[in-house]
């Protein structure tokens, strides 16, 4: 009989659980969402100056916007994803006593319903007459059943919303913030500070895909080239809005 031990050695081994395959989508999602919202700073700043009499970018300006936009940003879709999760576990969990008291109270038609459910997945007769025997006896997997097969409504009560948010304003925050190291670091060098962004934004986009491609095995092509492209049209629109701003 398998343990808890050798289970979870197993999903260890086999299917590489980790804790960024399970936060991946925040880490991604909070990744590109960060570097974008501070290169649309830099980029917007850009644009606006382009063609000026002195093209030389305002650097408290794009600092002062950038961790503005950074931090606030950050806060306010760490907690945004907190509230999704906990509304998207108060949905499942009114929906779940529903189908338990319909379990409990209209057990026929419950009956009726996942034979009919079940047949439709390919089962004969017989199968979902004997499945629907044995989810019968035990109330809560057949209220599990139904909400999956008949609300089409996954499980979210696994997910924790204080994690999943720390995780998101963590991503955000560090990748947001690189392409905002050039303004920091070469204050005073006759370096073109924004060409240094561009890179440094388009490094970060390329990591968060390199990320992506090492946990989902998906081709390397789709986990960079899709993650890259998505960085890039966002910073491309934030750059032409700023050129309709030229000073």
């Amino acid at each position: 009989m398998t343990t808890h031990d050798e289970f979870q050695a197993h999903l260890q081994k086999e299917h590489d659980i980790s804790p960024f395959s399970v936060y991946l989508k925040e880490i991604v999602y909070g990744g590109i969402d960060g570097i974008v919202t501070t290169f649309a700073v830099v980029a917007g700043f850009s644009g606006a100056q382009m063609g000026a009499v002195d093209p030389g970018l305002p650097t408290l300006a794009v600092l002062l916007f950038g961790f503005a936009n950074l931090f606030g940003d950050a806060s306010s879709m760490g907690l945004g994803n907190f509230l999704s999760v906990r509304a998207d576990q108060d949905v499942y969990k009114k929906e779940l006593n529903k189908e338990l008291h319909e379990i409990a109270h209209n057990t026929q038609f419950e009956v009726a319903e996942t034979k009919y459910m079940l047949e439709k997945k390919g089962f004969t007769k017989a199968q979902a007459n004997t499945l629907t025997g044995i989810y019968a006896t035990n109330k809560n997997y057949w209220a599990e059943f139904m909400m999956k097969e008949e609300l089409d409504m996954p499980n979210p009560l696994g997910e924790n919303p204080t994690l999943t948010a720390i995780t998101t304003t963590i991503s955000f925050i560090f990748f947001g913030a690189i392409p905002l190291v050039p303004y920091v670091l070469l204050q005073g060098y006759h370096i073109n500070q924004f060409a240094v962004s561009l890179s440094c934004a388009l490094a970060a986009l390329v990591t968060l895909g390199l990320l992506r491609w090492k946990v989902t095995g998906q081709t390397f092509m789709r986990s960079v080239g899709e993650t890259v492209l998505i960085g890039s049209i966002s910073a491309g629109v934030a750059y032409a809005v700023g050129t309709l701003f030229r000073a």
